[in-house]
């Protein structure tokens, strides 16, 4: 994965954390390459490479914000993880919802961190930072999804 730029998907709907969450990974340590989408319909339609996303990358990571248009975060995030060629995308659940219950249900429909956003500009920034550093300098990632998607793999070899 290190040829080329981590691929992260942004599903986002507000304006102003759209543009903090950009400017912090344009400022990152890691190469990457965000593309953004505003809803659920459009994320899944970007992750389906359906039109006008034929041409989409396969996102390396997912921040997905759960309160959204048209279809929500936990929408997606349950249609995601049904999918067999979508479902080891990680997905970090990065919303304002500090509630119990959205907190437990992200991780019932196998999201793999949830973040609650800061509300103060500083923090804000330093949160994506530390999602930047986790995500894609401390975890590995696989490097090769397509050949990944969908398989099995037999319990001899874990």
């Amino acid at each position: 994965m290190k040829n080329r730029p981590i691929e992260i998907l942004l599903v986002e709907d507000s304006p102003s954390d759209t543009e903090l969450t950009m400017e912090a990974f344009r400022e990152g340590s890691v190469e990457s390459h965000l593309s953004h989408v505003e809803d659920g319909v459009e994320a899944l339609s970007f992750l389906g490479r359906r039109q006008p996303y034929s041409q989409a990358p396969r996102p390396d990571l997912i921040l997905l914000d759960l309160n959204l248009p048209q279809k929500d975060g936990r929408e997606v995030l349950a249609e995601l993880k049904k999918d067999p060629e979508l479902r080891t995308i990680p997905v970090v659940v990065l919303t304002t919802s500090r509630s119990d219950q959205d907190i437990a249900r992200a991780y019932q429909l196998q999201a793999n961190c949830y973040i609650s956003k800061p509300v103060e500009f500083e923090q804000f920034v330093r949160v994506v930072r530390l999602i930047e550093h986790f995500w894609l300098e401390v975890a590995s990632l696989p490097s090769d999804w397509e050949c990944l998607a969908g398989r099995t793999f037999p319990p001899d070899s874990y």
